[in-house]
């Protein structure tokens, strides 16, 4: 449930279904029953839809399992109608339809009445011949996504099926994975990490470094200002607070001294984790607080978040 501006944000991660929060309540319960059949279901049905007939085979071979029903058709006219006599839970729309454009297909889809919106993946490595602005102008409402390699369709299809990662096959399930760690934003960051415990820096590190994440270290603060003035490029820093000599608070204050890092993420580490602490390094000029022991899976949920905005994927593109 969402208002209308965020219908269109929620329905590009995969949602089933995105209503208005005035929302009957039938018109809920009957996407509660989609959801749940669609979980129930053993198997997916996909709609494949290209010109092309080499490429069509293809990304068939790419996205069929034993979890999928695929149907390839070569014309629009064709999709429509198989459409419209059955249920289908994913459309991979190609290039060099015979008889029409992706967007007048995407067009009469959509203009159909009381049609669920229908996840749609436009396969095309290659530009769109003119298409492009008309394509991304549709998926700012509906579920619209661009894959430009195989790899990047698999994963699509994945996460629009709603596939959970057990029941993909080895090969698949490390494209899924490699994907999703490339569109966190996370892969090929650099980040600082400032801490006086070597055991504290090995160990962030590795989390890191699993996600494709380019590691600098410093033991002190001084050292971690050097290494910043030094090396160009550093997205993010991890500062501890508890250091001797100069502490975190003090580094970070020297560092937004300097204009050109007055706006770069520092995120603090304490194990202190006491009340107005995290008040203390917001008012030191650090963007955010983590406490200690740090828990992976909130350190990266932090990071995303303050790298997205120069380091996000868009669904379309």
């Amino acid at each position: 449930l969402a208002g209308e501006d965020a219908r269109a944000q929620s329905v590009r991660p995969g949602a089933i279904a995105c209503l208005p929060r005035s929302a009957s309540g039938e018109a809920i319960g009957a996407a509660l029953t989609r959801a749940r059949h669609l979980a129930e279901r053993r198997t997916r049905r996909v709609l494949i839809v290209d010109g092309n007939d080499e490429r069509r085979a293809r990304i068939a071979d790419l996205v069929s399992g034993p979890e999928m029903q695929v149907l390839s058709l070569a014309r629009g006219e064709e999709a429509l109608r198989a459409l419209a006599t059955g249920e289908h839970d994913c459309l991979l729309l190609g290039q060099d339809l015979p008889d029409m454009s992706g967007i007048e297909l995407i067009e009469r889809l959509q203009a159909e009445p009381g049609r669920p919106h229908l996840p749609i993946i436009v396969h095309a490595p290659d530009d769109l011949d003119g298409q492009e602005e008309g394509l991304a102008r549709l998926a700012e409402r509906h579920p619209i996504r661009r894959s430009r390699t195989d790899e990047r369709l698999v994963y699509e299809t994945v996460r629009c099926l709603h596939l959970a990662d057990a029941q993909l096959p080895k090969s698949r399930r490390r494209t899924v994975e490699q994907v999703r760690r490339e569109e966190s934003g996370l892969s090929e960051r650099t980040v600082l990490i400032v801490d006086d415990d070597v055991r504290n820096i090995f160990a962030l590190t590795a989390v890191l470094e699993r996600h494709q994440m380019r590691v600098l270290d410093a033991e002190n603060g001084r050292d971690g200002i050097e290494l910043l003035r030094r090396m160009p490029g550093i997205d993010l820093v991890l500062m501890d607070v508890m250091m001797p000599e100069m502490d975190g608070y003090e580094t970070i204050r020297e560092i937004r001294r300097m204009d050109e890092f007055r706006d770069l993420p520092i995120i603090t580490l304490t194990a202190k984790a006491m009340k107005g602490d995290r008040e203390k390094c917001i008012e030191a000029g650090a963007s955010d607080y983590i406490a200690k022991p740090v828990d992976p899976d909130h350190l990266l949920s932090v990071l995303r978040a303050w790298l997205r905005e120069s380091g996000g994927v868009d669904p379309w593109t």
